[in-house]
């Protein structure tokens, strides 16, 4: 943070970190993951916070909800208010579920090795001061030297090259 300066974060919290995901491999209590919410927060660098991931449909809306609660200073109860979904939180209906006793198999060298390196590789990258938004062609958006082909909006329509767009026979099905 105080080598970029940022003049402002996303920050997209994809609840697949959390314990008990269907496709996460990682063990983060919801707490845990707001943690990381807040501490990026209290930077007070404008901040906008994306949804993201996250494959345990009832543990999703409970990790946003915390987190929200933790982005606007608001404390909630850890039980859980009635209404239409209800039932859909059983057995417990309560905002915090209880992580899995996963073994952190991220030793404390592991962890101070990669950070280390995460520094090396941040030091080769320059800041930037202010990003210029561009407009018109592809041309300028090139980062591979792939072959581009243009648009050519003065050619006929019947002469332009086919949108490769492809759909499903049932996308507009009604």
């Amino acid at each position: 943070m105080e080598f970029f300066a940022p003049g402002a974060i996303v920050l997209q919290c994809g609840a697949d970190s959390l314990s008990g995901d269907r496709l996460g491999c990682f063990n983060l209590s919801i707490k845990g993951h707001a943690d990381c919410v807040e501490f990026v927060k209290n930077y007070n660098v404008p901040l906008l916070v994306l949804g993201g991931g996250g494959y345990t449909l009832r543990n999703v809306p409970r990790c946003w909800t915390y987190e929200t609660s933790v982005l606007l200073d608001h404390d909630v109860k850890d039980a859980l208010p009635y209404n239409d979904y209800f039932e859909y939180f059983g057995p417990d209906y309560r905002l915090h579920t209880p992580v899995s006793n996963m073994a952190n198999l991220n030793s404390d060298e592991y962890l101070e090795r990669t950070k280390i390196r995460i520094f090396e590789i941040l030091k080769d990258v320059e800041p930037v001061p202010g990003a210029q938004i561009q407009t018109g062609g592809t041309e300028n958006i090139n980062p591979v030297g792939m072959e581009i082909v243009k648009n050519d909006d003065s050619a006929e329509p019947n002469k332009r090259p086919a949108n490769d767009k492809k759909e499903h026979p049932a996308e507009f099905a009604p």
